[in-house]
């Protein structure tokens, strides 16, 4: 089973949603990044974490509100914006990091 780590760490640039079940600007945002990882699927991997699930990784990448939003490549943070964003402005965001 891969771990967040190996994920990461590839090649490809990996979209996180860190969210939480009672936020309702993360209830917003959620049908905006499953389009996306179905639009971008092969080039873009997407996960969704549960803060409230993985509070050690929460506090580890100092997540401090949901919904944030963070572009991993090659293990490193690329990109990182909270709050909810339109499907336009984070497809274009996502795309710009594809090699």
């Amino acid at each position: 089973m891969e771990t967040f780590d190996d994920i990461i760490k590839g090649d490809k640039p990996v979209l996180v949603d860190f969210f939480a079940t009672w936020c309702g600007p993360c209830k917003v945002l959620s049908p905006t990044v499953e389009a996306l990882g179905k639009e971008l699927a092969g080039q873009v991997r997407v996960l969704k974490i549960d803060v409230d699930k993985n509070e050690a990784l929460a506090t580890q990448l100092r997540i401090q509100s949901v919904p944030t939003l963070i572009i991993f490549k090659k293990g490193e943070i690329i990109w990182r914006s909270s709050g909810v964003m339109d499907h336009g402005s984070l497809l274009r965001k996502a795309q710009s990091y594809i090699d």
